[in-house]
């Protein structure tokens, strides 16, 4: 194998990580979707998947416009969040934990033993 070959691959692995890393996150945001009694395969269409969020967190489906204007779509999303992990019985740390640390925090909501309570729960 030559230096050019060499360059290639070390190239290559970037992408290998990025593609697993959306693919983790892809499947667990389907797995929240289905604990919460939403299709997952919503997740798979844009804008709509944003609404199906909203609808997990319990705010109105209308706020998916505010998630146009910016600025004030930063906190939409912190209001959503904190949504989603109260209707699965977590707590403000969790909701910073989603807003941060993604790559953590949505697998262990997803494959953990967290379970959807609704949006009274």
């Amino acid at each position: 194998m030559n230096e050019t070959a060499n360059v290639g691959m070390m190239g290559m692995f970037p992408l290998i990580i990025t593609l697993a890393l959306c693919l983790l996150m892809l499947a667990s945001m389907w797995r929240i979707f289905t604990k919460a009694g939403q299709p997952g395969w919503a997740i798979l269409i844009p804008i709509y998947n944003a609404y199906v969020m909203l609808k997990v967190a319990g705010k109105p489906g209308w706020w998916l416009l505010l998630m146009l204007i910016p600025v004030v779509n930063l906190i939409v999303t912190i209001l959503m969040l904190a949504g989603i992990a109260k209707n699965f019985g977590k707590g403000v740390g969790y909701v910073l934990g989603l807003i941060f640390f993604p790559i953590l925090f949505y697998p262990m909501l997803a494959f953990g033993d967290a379970q959807y309570r609704g949006v009274a729960g």
